[in-house]
């Protein structure tokens, strides 16, 4: 039997990876550099991230393609290898999943402000992510996720530029932190904003990932996506919990059971998509798998 259309999918149960930052330290990657560069310089730890994701239990992997927009790239200097890296980062993720697993093209924020806040015009940036999204898809993705958005303006222009290029699923996900008992994005943006204006733009899932909230947090959260979404499919990515600031590095210390029973609560609140951002790495996958997917056998 072939595998299950993705759309149909998400209906159900979708587990995503974790971290990809967090597994590229741990392999001795110096922070500062630039992460989506790897797929060039050092595919083979990115294919053996990819593959330890899928043997913790993943359905799904997101590219190492974050901050592979032209933008993003251009603080390294690399604005001009866009195309090479999404390829590459489409075809090693495409490599790891094989047939039976799902690859979702990863894109991330340009980094700057669109106009008038910043000197980003929207025909640049929609140009800039189009750029992206087309490699990736020429790459063998199955559907994209766009993700840690906090400005409603660029999320929009990410979603229209992939629309513009390819028919494939799209989810969109924002950055929330607890504003005095709500949440909100760092550019002030709320749930039910948040909700509105993506479900109108045809995307076939929305959530949230990263920010700087508690697991518990990441619960309630969920339960307000839940109470907006009007039964939009519901993504979420949560960090493992707050960090902590050690000798000026972020630390994460939510365990892998911990992280679990968040992703169950999450989960029965109506979450179908779930994965992991900042701190989270295998283990943490394996142990949502263990849970989420015997229960719902």
């Amino acid at each position: 039997m072939g595998r299950i259309n993705l759309k149909e999918k998400i209906k159900k149960l979708l587990l995503l990876d974790g971290a990809m930052g967090t597994q590229l330290m741990e392999r001795g990657i110096q922070s500062g550099r630039c992460n989506d560069y790897l797929n060039i310089e050092s595919p083979d730890i990115v294919l053996d991230i990819h593959r330890s994701y899928l043997a913790a239990g993943s359905d799904a992997i997101l590219t190492n393609t974050f901050g592979a927009n032209k933008y993003a790239l251009a603080r390294y200097g690399l604005a001009d290898t866009v195309e090479k890296i999404n390829t590459a980062g489409a075809k090693m993720a495409r490599q790891a999943a094989g047939d039976g697993g799902y690859v979702l093209g990863d894109i991330g924020p340009s980094g700057d402000f669109l106009e008038p806040l910043g000197d980003l015009k929207p025909k640049d940036l929609k140009d800039a992510f189009a750029q992206q999204a087309k490699t990736l898809a020429a790459g063998g993705v199955d559907g994209f996720i766009i993700e840690t958005m906090t400005a409603l303006d660029e999320i929009t222009i990410a979603i229209e530029a992939v629309k513009s290029v390819c028919k494939l699923p799209v989810f969109a996900s924002m950055s929330f932190d607890n504003a005095g008992g709500d949440f909100r994005t760092m550019m002030g943006v709320g749930v039910k904003e948040a909700v509105a204006k993506l479900i109108s733009l045809g995307v076939e899932a929305v959530g949230f990932n990263c920010g700087t909230v508690s697991l518990e947090e990441y619960v309630k959260l969920a339960e307000r996506f839940a109470a907006v979404s009007g039964g939009a499919v519901i993504l979420a990515e949560p960090n493992a919990g707050r960090p902590e600031l050690v000798d000026e590095q972020a630390v994460y210390n939510v365990s892998p059971e911990d992280f679990a029973e968040a992703a169950e609560k999450i989960h029965k609140a109506g979450v179908n998509i779930i994965g992991g951002c900042c701190g989270t790495t295998p283990e943490h996958i394996k142990a949502v798998a263990n849970r989420l997917k015997a229960s719902s056998r």
